[in-house]
């Protein structure tokens, strides 16, 4: 099933694991996943510059926040969604409408998220 056939995505994780298999879960979606970037620098430059349909951030990028990747990909009008360990308690209130996607999750939960940013929710979705 390829329920988002040529959706680009960006993807910003921390843990190569775990980068890994949200890129296996993508791509069995049908996402093309154009940059995975690990490191906040490279987040910020790929916010920035690469052209996507939707972002997956990882709220804390080795003790770094994301929020200010976030901001970019919000002035260019980019969806996104965020992974947390926290749920929506580790998304400040200025977020609040963006859907998180709770640590660990399964490949409906991830999906469902997906569909939800991809569609501009206006809520606050916790996939718990």
């Amino acid at each position: 099933m390829t329920p988002f056939a040529g959706v680009r995505m960006l993807l910003v994780e921390d843990e190569g694991t775990i980068a890994l298999l949200i890129e296996e879960m993508l791509e069995d979606f049908g996402c093309a996943v154009v940059a995975s970037v690990a490191r906040f620098a490279q987040a910020l430059d790929a916010a920035a510059t690469v052209q996507v349909d939707l972002a997956i951030l990882d709220v804390n990028l080795a003790g770094e926040r994301v929020f200010p990747v976030a901001d970019i990909l919000r002035s260019r009008d980019i969806p996104l969604l965020f992974s947390t360990g926290y749920g929506p308690s580790g998304v400040p209130a200025e977020y609040a409408g963006y859907p998180v996607l709770r640590k660990p999750f399964s490949e409906s939960q991830l999906q469902h998220c997906i569909a939800l940013a991809l569609k501009g929710a206006g809520e606050s979705s916790d996939t718990d």
